[in-house]
């Protein structure tokens, strides 16, 4: 059942997860926010950044010649550091959903079970990894037999997962699609709760709205899809510091309270 809470504190159980979920969140904001790749793309089409393609790969072959010149561009292009995040993610929504469970139980446990298969689906789908292999065997093949097989295995694994593509791959859009309505779940679960703040959940809010219009645009304006992910990049690296900062707090008032 709904229900408005002021309760500022937890019971001991929870510490470890409130803890947990704040320093995630504080390290997501910091340094491994989701979507890096398309805030890259925004900045090197700006001109802000010099180096890196201006038009992200599609075939093999585009990604083959980015992942030997610039490595580390073609690993966050391809969503290298969104694995990192979506780990973080995983510890995020745990401790929200430990601060918030009393106020919206049912809500609390769709929005973690949305999100935790979410994060499943996106592991198995993303092929950062794999392109890099099969980019440097293609560097290294002595033959052209050897050459077509790589190029063969590249488009295999891109049909999986396609950073470049308007449409990246069935697994990695319906991951990004769980675990951006979990959020959103979450965030308006906040605004029936006093412990976050109104300010908190508008912003998480408008963080996982953002992420949602990605699937209208790439599917009506693909000119402009690289937008929404950027928008909601910049609010979620305010709404991760603020539930982080909060977090830590429920998890110190934790240690200092009797269980409940």
């Amino acid at each position: 059942m709904n229900q408005t809470t002021t309760n500022d504190t937890i019971d001991r159980t929870w510490k470890g997860l409130c803890t947990a979920g704040g320093i995630a969140a504080l390290v997501a904001a910091l340094g491994f926010r989701r979507n890096i790749g398309a805030e890259v793309m925004l900045l090197r089409l700006l001109g802000v950044l010099q180096t890196g393609p201006t038009v992200e790969p599609v075939r093999a072959a585009g990604w083959f010649d980015l992942f030997q010149s610039d490595p580390l561009v073609a690993l966050t292009l391809f969503g290298l550091f969104d694995l990192v995040n979506y780990a973080l993610v995983a510890l995020i929504y745990l401790g929200l959903y430990a601060a918030l469970r009393q106020v919206n139980r049912s809500a609390m446990v769709i929005a973690a079970a949305l999100g935790l298969v979410g994060m499943g689906v996106y592991f198995a789908s993303n092929q950062a990894f794999a392109m890099h292999v099969v980019s440097n065997r293609y560097a290294a093949a002595s033959s052209d037999l050897e050459r077509t097989m790589a190029l063969a295995a590249g488009e295999a694994l891109l049909a999986i997962h396609n950073a470049g593509a308007v449409f990246q791959g069935a697994g990695v859009t319906l991951a990004l699609f769980l675990v951006t309505t979990a959020g959103l779940i979450i965030a308006v679960v906040m605004l029936r709760s006093d412990v976050f703040g109104k300010a908190t959940a508008i912003i998480g809010i408008l963080a996982h709205g953002a992420m949602l219009v990605y699937f209208v645009t790439w599917t009506f304006a693909p000119a402009i899809r690289a937008i929404p992910p950027s928008l909601s990049g910049l609010f979620l690296f305010v709404w991760y510091i603020l539930i982080g900062i909060k977090l830590l707090k429920l998890g110190s008032k934790a240690s200092k309270e009797k269980p409940q």
